[in-house]
């Protein structure tokens, strides 16, 4: 579908153009014919084709893109919906471009294209399109009123009403037919031709209401006619709306024909034929009607054929199916029966035949209804007479049983001749000469109930007569059918009426077999029934035929005839003449004649009227005129409107009365002349009801009469008619507000009064017509003195007045437009009948948009000055009503707003489309005094910003929104000069400008006109209408501030936020009009008060909510930034620098509103909305902004559960406020209240969330505060109560278990990152158990597009500047501010540690490297600590969990000063520890202290501290290193203090060791002696160690113990000796807390490159674990298992194996949450090769993730890694483990005998 601009045409290869274009082969163009505008590259090019196709062609385009998007948003069943609907748009469209289609069947297709196009576009979201006859309108060629009507239409339905404006008085009834179609008789069982019969069968009035369907089967089933032959197919018609509300069935009656009895080959020969009853199905139609109403095919339907039981009772037979009297009847032994199809069609025959031809290419059988349908259609000619066979009874006749009766029914002419073909069974089969019943056995009484059709022709039906011969049917061999008697009845009787509508009982003649019925007249002279007998003179008996007294025969008669009638009075009017004395009562029985007999006779009858009128005018006229009254008030009720077209072609063509003018002129006036003063006044009313045809005989009497008198008398006939209307005003004007039948009258006449214009234009010029009717209308009382109901009509009498021919004259309208907007003016002043005042409104502004611009002026003129102040006035007052409505129901009032809003609001609209600037100027002209224009102006523009405001228009309504926007924006342009002019300077008025301001706002930030939002192919269409109508309202806007002059001060601040509203709107030109705007306002404000802390203040409010509300972007930033700096950095000196300031600050707070709005719309983590609201409020300086930004931040750390962090941030609002009683205003969920209250509320709030974040110490203060608070006031009940509750805090902090959280750097690199985070590193505190590896897979599950950096370097320009997202995360280590508390000796530890990671600004993180030479033997001599210290801005934890990098320190720790810090914690770890065993905190195991003396006792022996001694004491490194003499004496200082705490824990150990751990002691002490041997060389300067005494001890109770997990793999003996030292460098890194959780960097081997292999052997043989970098470690724990000594006895050996079976096992069976941290057994003796470590942690098993970023890793024992020291290098599997290397796990099978 789309165009193509054919450039150029290749033969051969394809040859790509050099410029842009694209090559398309010739088979895939399609040249159609088109008009070309606008010639070039932005040419628009238009098919001359059918515009529905262009549309398809369109909106398939549009649907195509939304349609994918509804698979992806995964709307699944919509999805398959609108493909389903374009396949069919596609099909219809072709359809229609074929161009073989039918005019119906195109308009048929059009009809199911805009169907599909309009469900689509409103479930797709899209335009509602408004049409006419299928086509979209162009809404510049109509008015607003009727564009706002066809959207309505469009909106309900698709088919734009073909009604007229007010309705048809009435409306036809659209009738039903039922289509019957029989497939086949599956009941086979017969044997015999069966007739097969069905009807409509009204059960409630217990009569078949159509005509009968007959098909006639064969032996076998099928058709006796074998061309009929899948054509058994009957259409019911006719059915009407009231037919289908009742209780309907189908009644299907199967009749054989052969023997008597079926299954008796005995009874009756088999060459005589007998028709015998059968059986009977039924369908109830309350069952299907549903079902078939909503297809557009055949239903299949099965019915089962019952037998009857009696034949006695075959009448009612489908009455006791239907009410299921089973034992009448026996039901078929199987489901098979009758198999028919149903369909139900719509419409009249006309538009049946036409839309389904194939039903009527089939033959199909038409099957009236008895009797006329509902409306009668003129030459709709017809003659059916339908007889029933009801009954007889007849004599036995002396034979023993009775007889089997049969009944031939014949008709006959005058002359004795039997009529061929005029007797019908039913339709579907020819008709026939004659009718044999069917036979009911042994009955002499029988009941047929069979029904007739005898369609005689009209010139047949007079003398014709019915025979009925009855013949007794023996069953014995012969099988002869006797004839044993007859009856007869004409057809039509003496007086010319035909046979009544009623049930007959005819006599019974006898005659025997021999009889010839050859003289009919015979027996036609004998009485045919008792009414006939009694007329009939004594019959002699003498005559052949005698009367059998005994029997008697019952026919029922319906005739249904257009030119026959059965009534009396009819008769006798249409042959007047012969009785000439009765014609007064003839003419007064007219009325009791029957509306189907006069409609039938209609020509007829007026001929008569108006022959006896001209008869004699004096004595008949009023009777007359009566009579044509009484008729033409007939054909007012709709079952007979449709006969009104013979009435108008009988005036025209067949009215032959030239005088009769005259005396319906004189007898119409009469009877209004009458109407004051008769108190009954039914014939009046009639009179009035007739008018209009009334005044059609008169003008065709008067043009008759002149045609034969040449003119003659026509100054009589003009004085007639005007007295006619003066008698008319004269009714009219009467006051009939107590008088309820002149009320009546009034409205009769009024109703009609409209409907003589055309009549009067054949007589009369325009001119003359419309005074008559101004006249007419200006007679009419005001509203104030006629009741409500006269309202209505008078305005519904001047509605059909502007829809009639006579206003769409220019020279009548100039006439009559007066008069109506007077009228209208009254009602709309008193709100009354506003519904029908805007119809009549709407069809003014209709006929003068489509009328010549020249010819308007004049009455747009008058429609301004009557109608433009009220409209607006009626359209606030209905605004107001319907705001107050939805404000009362909570919803709109659908009459207020849905009906009578969108008709004025469009009624205004048309109005000022239709003004130009000369009505604009004399509109102004004509305002009295200031005052009245002022109220003018605030009325139109409030009407506007209500337009604006309420949605008077559905979204859908485009166009619609798209005009009224011009229209406003247009007449904004024409007042603005004048607002300008009457409202500035000494007349300035606040209210018209800020009303002015507000409607501009409103109008640029309505959602109809943000282009953005609109497809391209949308935009641009819109674009080319109308422009971009908010640049141009802005232009105006602009103009407008700059005309205020001084004057501008009165609109700072209020119109502030209205106009940054403005710049938000995304146009790059309506933000350059506006932003300096701002600029302006800062340098009034400043001329007035010397400074703009108004505009600031309301800028920055005022920036928040609209930022909130979705608008502004960067490009809006960027823009306002560079605008207003440069306005004031050039044109301002005074101020310059504040200025300069003030928009530095705003465009800052409005980069944070954006990213915060940005991250609050998508679906971001609670942690990205955390820091980015965090980030928003450091630039907060208004308060209530800043007290709203605080909760919400508090209500996202609550939805996290940070509750620390949750108090934090309410704190900050706690700290606002003061302890006064100072009263507060509501505020978000506070109420109204006291400072004070407020305060104290906030206080416990903020409690209550330290206490669930288990942070007591920071809740203690806070109790205090609130003590001394209610201590001052006496409030000892709730000083009661916060005692007990800080009471209760200090007991948490020593009981309850708190963890020490983890610290993560985390740095966030790139341009994708938002502002906030961009380039930018933090700290961030993790959650609980959050160790780095998970932490490391939120941050990138939060930041899905980032990168993660492998290096812990600082990244280089290119990474800070690129378009991608770099993370950078490693763990670091909390320096705490409170180093007084941790260094206390008697403070707990549980105290400590709540200090050491709470109220923390700096980190650090460790990086170890060589300096200079690296010695193999001893790595220490030259490893270094690279220590960075990060400071934040705020201490953790604080109102976020993470916080910004403020400074960075880089300092470098000497190998000496990392020695002497690893001794150190060594030493304050063993003094924790044994102080804890002394005061007997540690009850019953020893193990732990057990292990820890024999880890650094054995690793002392081993070479331990001796690698410090090798290292440092060496004469060599002390004469190269004179400045660290010092430092060397405090190392040595702390071995020896070392040795001295050892001793100590020797000697607790002693008291508390278990007899069968001796060997264990004793080992201790023997390694102690070595050790302390070692060390004995060394000189103490100074004290060296103080023995522990019971103060000292207490000293030692407050610290934390620490623990080592020691791996002995690591120093197994088959490790070449070359990798001993990294494993000694990895166990001698700084402890916990004095090296990072993390340590980024890469480990350095001798030839420079990465060496993972000791840490992946770590991994491997244990699982990912902490080294701890103590030198203190026995061989044993270093793996130097094989050269121990093995002289422990076996229950040691056994012990130790025993009990790291039990630790091992024993969790298996505890819950999670035990043991207690830090219990930890290592087995230091063991077989060769073999360690046994035993843990109270449970078992994890743990995979080394293969990404990591740092050296971080997941704990086996998560619990323990809080307490125990720093995570190791990263647990990457070894990748080339050196050859030949064996890595094996053994476990001691003999332990577990144990």
């Amino acid at each position: 579908g789309e165009t193509v601009q054919i450039l150029e045409k290749c033969e051969g290869k394809s040859v790509y153009l050099r410029r842009c274009c694209g090559v398309f082969p010739a088979s895939y163009v399609h040249l159609k014919k088109a008009t070309v505008t606008n010639r070039g590259p932005n040419e628009t090019v238009v098919p001359l084709e059918d515009p529905i196709v262009t549309e398809v062609t369109s909106t398939l385009q549009e649907w195509a893109l939304l349609w994918k998007q509804l698979y992806v948003k995964h709307k699944v069943d919509l999805f398959y919906k609108v493909r389903h609907v374009m396949m069919e748009l596609i099909d219809l469209r072709r359809q229609l471009l074929s161009g073989h289609l039918t005019q119906d069947q195109s308009r048929d297709v059009k009809r199911h294209i805009t169907v599909r196009l309009d469900w689509g576009n409103e479930h797709l979201g899209l335009d509602l399109v408004p049409r006419k006859e299928f086509d979209m309108v162009d809404e510049d060629q109509i008015s607003v009123s009727d564009l706002y009507k066809m959207h309505l239409s469009s909106r309900h339905s698709v088919q734009q009403s073909t009604t007229q404006r007010h309705g048809d008085p009435c409306r036809v009834p659209v009738p039903h037919h039922l289509l019957v179609n029989l497939k086949s008789f599956t009941y086979n069982s017969i044997g015999e031709d069966t007739d097969i019969f069905f009807s409509l069968y009204d059960l409630r009035e217990g009569r078949t209401i159509s005509e009968k369907f007959m098909v006639r089967l064969n032996k076998n089933g099928g058709p006796k006619n074998p061309e009929k032959v899948d054509r058994l197919c009957a259409l019911f018609t006719d059915l009407s709306n009231k037919d289908m509300k009742r209780d309907l069935y189908i009644v299907s009656q199967v009749i054989r024909t052969g023997r008597m009895l079926l299954n008796d080959s005995k009874k009756g020969p088999p060459h005589v034929q007998y028709r015998r009853p059968y059986g009977c199905a039924v369908l109830a139609m309350s069952d299907v009607l549903q079902t078939i109403s909503e297809l557009k095919e055949e239903k299949d339907f099965v019915l089962k054929v019952y037998t009857c039981n009696n034949e006695n009772e075959w009448y009612q037979i489908h009455e006791n199916i239907i009410r299921k009297s089973s034992t009448k009847y026996t039901a078929p032994s199987t489901n098979y029966g009758l198999i028919i199809s149903l369909q139900l069609l719509r419409g009249d025959m006309e538009q049946v035949r036409r839309e389904n031809p194939l039903i009527f290419s089939k033959g199909v059988a038409i099957t009236r209804k008895l009797g006329f349908p509902d409306v009668i259609m003129p030459g709709d000619i017809r003659n059916d007479l339908y007889l029933t066979l009801e009954r007889g009874d007849f004599e036995r006749g002396g034979k023993s049983v009775q007889k089997n009766i049969e009944v031939t029914v014949y008709v006959l002419y005058a002359d004795g001749e039997i009529l061929k073909d005029c007797i019908s069974l039913g339709s579907g089969e020819p008709n026939v000469p004659e009718h044999r019943s069917f036979v009911l056995y042994h009955n002499n009484s029988p009941r047929w109930s069979e029904v007739i059709k005898l369609p005689i022709p009209i010139d047949r039906f007079r003398g014709s007569h019915l025979r009925f011969e009855f013949r007794h049917c023996s069953t014995k061999d012969k099988g002869e059918k006797k004839l044993f008697g007859f009856a007869f009845t004409p057809l039509m009787r003496e007086d010319g009426t035909t046979l009544s509508d009623e049930s007959h009982e005819l006599y019974v003649y006898k005659c025997d077999e021999n009889t010839t019925f050859s003289n009919h007249a015979l027996y036609l002279g004998l009485p045919c029934c008792k009414e006939d007998f009694s007329s009939c003179p004594s019959i002699p008996s003498s005559l052949i035929f005698q009367r059998s007294t005994k029997e008697t025969f019952w026919i029922s008669t319906q005739l249904s005839s257009t030119k026959l009638t059965q009534n009396v009075d009819l008769l006798a009017l249409l042959k007047w003449k012969a009785h000439p004395d009765r014609v007064m009562d003839i003419l007064g029985r007219l009325r009791h004649v029957s509306g189907e007999e006069i409609v039938k006779f209609l020509q007829d009858i007026l001929d008569t009227l108006f022959s006896i009128l001209d008869d004699n005018t004096d004595k008949y006229g009023p009777l007359v005129f009566q009579s044509l009254v009484f008729i033409i008030n007939l054909l007012r009720d709709s079952k007979y409107f449709h006969f009104r077209p013979v009435m108008d072609t009988y005036i025209q063509k067949h009215f032959a009365g030239a005088l009769a003018y005259k005396e319906l002129i004189r007898c119409l006036k009469w009877y209004m002349d009458r109407s004051a003063e008769v108190v009954r006044q039914d014939h009046i009313q009639e009179a009035m009801r007739a008018l209009e045809y009334l005044f059609k005989f008169i003008v065709q009497s008067r043009i008759l009469y002149s045609r034969a008198t040449c003119g003659m008398e026509e100054d009589q006939f003009r004085t007639s008619i005007q007295e006619l209307f003066q008698s008319i005003r004269f009714v009219l004007s009467l006051d009939s507000r107590n008088s309820e039948t002149l009320i009546f009258t009034q409205a009769a006449l009024l109703n009609s009064f409209p409907a003589i214009f055309d009549e009067l234009l054949q007589m009369f010029t325009v001119q003359e017509v419309a005074e008559f009717v101004r006249g007419t209308l200006g007679s009419m009382p005001s509203t104030v003195h006629i009741g409500q109901s006269m309202d209505v009509v008078k305005l519904q009498s001047i509605a059909r007045t502007v829809d009639s021919r006579l206003f769409s004259f220019p020279e009548s309208r100039r006439i009559l437009l007066p008069v109506v907007l007077h009228h209208i003016h009254l009602h709309l002043r008193q709100q009354k009948e506003l519904l029908i005042c805007s119809g009549i409104l709407s069809s003014i502004f209709s006929i003068i948009k489509a009328s010549s611009l020249a010819s308007v002026q004049e009455e747009v003129e008058m429609m301004v000055e009557s109608l433009l102040d009220v409209l607006l006035q009626t359209l606030l007052s209905i605004m107001s009503k319907s705001q107050s409505q939805e404000a009362v129901r909570g919803q709109r009032c659908p009459q207020c707003t849905a009906e009578i809003t969108g008709e004025y609001v469009s009624c205004l609209l048309s109005l000022l489309r239709q003004m130009t600037d000369i009505h604009f100027q004399h509109l102004m002209e004509n305002f009295q005094s200031k005052d009245e224009l002022k109220e003018f102006f605030l009325k139109i523009l409030c009407v506007f910003r209500n337009l604006m405001k309420l949605s008077i228009f559905p979204r859908d309504w485009n166009i619609m929104r798209l005009l009224t926007s011009n229209i406003i924006l247009t007449t904004a342009q024409y007042l603005s000069p004048a607002l300008h002019k009457n409202f500035t300077e000494a007349e300035f008025d606040f209210k018209v400008w800020n009303s002015y301001f507000s409607l501009a706002v409103l109008y640029i930030n309505q959602p109809s006109l943000q282009l953005e939002n609109l497809s391209p192919a949308k935009r641009k269409k819109v674009l080319d209408k109308y422009g971009d109508m908010r640049v141009m309202m802005t232009y105006e806007l602009f103009s407008m501030w700059q005309n205020l002059g001084e004057n501008k001060i009165h609109f700072i601040p209020g119109m502030i936020g209205p106009f940054l509203g403005v710049t938000l709107v995304p146009q790059v030109e309506v933000r350059n009009i506006m932003i300096p705007i701002f600029h302006d306002m800062m340098d009034w404000e400043q001329r007035k008060n010397g400074n703009f802390k108004q505009v600031e203040a309301e800028l920055i409010d005022k920036l928040d909510s609209l930022v909130s509300e979705g608008k502004g972007d960067e490009n809006y930033r960027e823009l306002f930034m560079r605008d207003l700096f440069l306005k004031c950095k050039i044109e301002q000196e005074t101020w310059r620098e504040t200025g300069i300031s003030f928009v530095t600050s705003v465009t800052r707070l409005m980069e944070r509103l954006l990213d915060y709005r940005d991250c609050m719309k998508g679906d971001e983590t609670e942690n990205k909305k955390i820091g980015c609201t965090v980030n928003l409020l450091s630039e907060i300086n208004k308060e209530e902004m800043y007290i709203r930004y605080i909760h919400k931040l508090c209500d996202m750390h609550l939805q996290a559960e940070n509750y620390t962090e949750a108090a934090f941030t309410l704190l900050l609002y706690w700290e606002l406020l003061h302890w006064d009683e100072r009263p507060l205003k509501e505020f978000l969920h506070y109420p109204a209240q006291s400072e004070w209250h407020r305060k104290e509320g906030l206080c416990r709030k903020v409690i209550h969330y330290f206490n669930k974040g288990k942070c007591w110490e920071y809740g203690i203060p806070l109790c205090r505060e609130l003590a001394f608070q209610y201590e001052s006031l006496f409030d000892y009940q709730s000083l009661s109560w916060i005692r007990k509750m800080e009471a209760a805090y200090y007991d948490n902090i020593m009981e309850q278990q708190r963890l020490e959280p983890e610290f993560f750097r985390i740095g966030f690199y790139g341009r994708k990152f938002p502002f906030f985070l961009r380039n930018k590193e933090f700290v961030c505190r993790g959650h609980d158990y959050e160790r780095l590896e998970a932490f490391q897979q939120r941050m990138l599950g939060e930041f899905p597009q980032a990168i993660a950096m492998q290096h812990p370097n600082q990244p280089d320009e290119a990474i800070l500047q690129c378009d991608a997202q770099y993370l950078q995360i490693y763990a670091v280590t909390p320096v705490p501010d409170s180093i007084g508390v941790l260094q206390m000796d008697r403070v707990p530890d549980r105290i400590k540690s709540f200090y050491r990671v709470n109220n923390v600004r700096r980190f650090r993180y460790d990086r170890p490297f060589h300096k200079g030479p690296k010695d193999r033997d001893n790595e220490f001599k030259s490893l270094w600590i690279e220590r960075t210290t990060l400071i934040l801005t705020h201490p953790l934890p604080g109102i976020s969990r993470w916080f910004e990098v403020e400074k960075r320190e880089l300092v470098e720790v000497s190998p000496l000063e990392n020695a002497i810090s690893v001794v150190e914690n060594k030493n304050q770890e063993l003094r924790t520890l044994i102080s804890q065993y002394q005061h007997k905190q540690l009850h019953g195991n020893i193990n732990l202290l057990s292990m820890t003396l024999n880890g650094v006792i054995d690793a002392a022996v081993n070479g331990g501290i001796a690698r410090y001694q090798e290292a440092f004491f060496d004469k060599e490194y002390i004469s190269s290193h004179p400045e660290d003499t010092d430092k060397i004496t405090q190392l040595k200082d702390l071995m020896q203090e070392q040795v001295h705490i050892l001793g100590v824990g020797l000697a607790v150990h002693e008291k508390l060791v278990h007899p069968e751990m001796r060997p264990l002691h004793k080992k201790l002490i023997d390694q102690f002696q070595m050790m302390r041997s070692s060390l004995c060389h060394v000189s103490v300067r100074g004290p060296v160690c103080k023995h522990f005494s019971s103060r000292s001890q207490q000293r030692f109770s407050g610290f934390q113990c620490r623990l080592c997990v020691v791996c002995s793999a690591v120093g197994s003996p088959s490790l070449p000796d070359k990798y001993r030292h990294n494993r000694e460098m990895l166990m001698l890194l700084p402890p916990h807390r004095d090296r990072p959780s993390s340590a980024m960097y890469t480990n350095i081997t001798e030839n420079g490159q990465p060496a993972n292999f000791q840490r992946a052997l770590f991994h491997q043989v244990i699982g990912p674990c902490k080294p701890c970098s103590d030198p203190n470690l026995s061989v044993a724990e270093k793996g130097g298992s094989h050269h121990k000594s093995c002289t422990l006895s076996m229950c040691v050996c056994l012990f130790s194996a025993s009990l790291g079976l039990l630790c091992f096992l024993f969790p298996l069976f505890l819950p999670s949450s035990w043991p207690p941290p830090g219990l930890l057994l290592v087995s230091s003796w063991s077989p060769p090769g073999l360690l046994l470590v035993s843990s109270w942690s449970p078992p994890v098993l743990t995979t080394p993730s293969s990404w990591s970023l740092d050296s971080g890793t997941r704990d086996a024992l998560p619990f323990l890694s809080a307490h125990i020291g720093s995570v190791m290098a990263p647990p990457v599997p070894p990748r080339n483990l050196p050859h030949g290397m064996t890595v094996c796990v053994v476990v001691c099978a003999w332990c577990l005998c144990m």
